[in-house]
């Protein structure tokens, strides 16, 4: 039989970095990997805000105003397929660099691309591959840059560790 448990939600998590490079939006109902993600990013210079699953994500995506979102697949509430749609469906979000960090199947990463994510990192990954991720997606942004270009890559990993 499936989770029927109910919990309370946990706070959106927000620490302010002085002198951050960018800031980020880490989506994923595991608390561990949320604070995983947060620590990474942190260590490397970047402001993080969490929330644990799609629909809190959209509560609070506009008033963060991240640089990048990455997204867990499987979540409660609202799954990271559909947020990134409701994201690029948005124009305020359209044009936010969107990372999938999960462990995806290749079904999920060709519904993910069909749907606009810049960028798919499988899990588990090395910590320091998020971080230079997270950073190419920034650096992009900040060029005005669009598209997938870094797509690829993590695309393959992804639907290579799927199988």
């Amino acid at each position: 039989m499936g989770k029927s448990r109910t919990r309370a939600w946990a706070r959106t998590y927000s620490r302010v970095v002085s002198g951050a490079s960018g800031r980020v939006l880490v989506v994923d109902d595991n608390k561990v990997i949320r604070q995983l993600i947060r620590v990474n990013l942190e260590l490397e210079g970047l402001e993080v805000v969490t929330a644990a699953d799609g629909a809190e994500c959209l509560d609070v995506v506009h008033q963060v105003q991240p640089d990048v979102v990455t997204l867990d697949v499987v979540m409660p509430r609202l799954d990271g397929l559909r947020t990134a749609a409701r994201l690029r469906a948005d124009p305020r979000t359209r044009n936010l660099p969107v990372a999938i960090v999960s462990a995806c199947t290749q079904y999920e990463v060709e519904s993910g691309l069909d749907l606009g994510v810049d960028a798919f990192l499988a899990k588990p990954f090395e910590p320091s591959e998020l971080v230079r991720l997270v950073r190419q997606l920034i650096e992009r942004r900040e060029v005005g840059g669009g598209g997938p270009d870094g797509a690829v890559e993590e695309t393959e990993r992804a639907g290579r560790t799927g199988h």
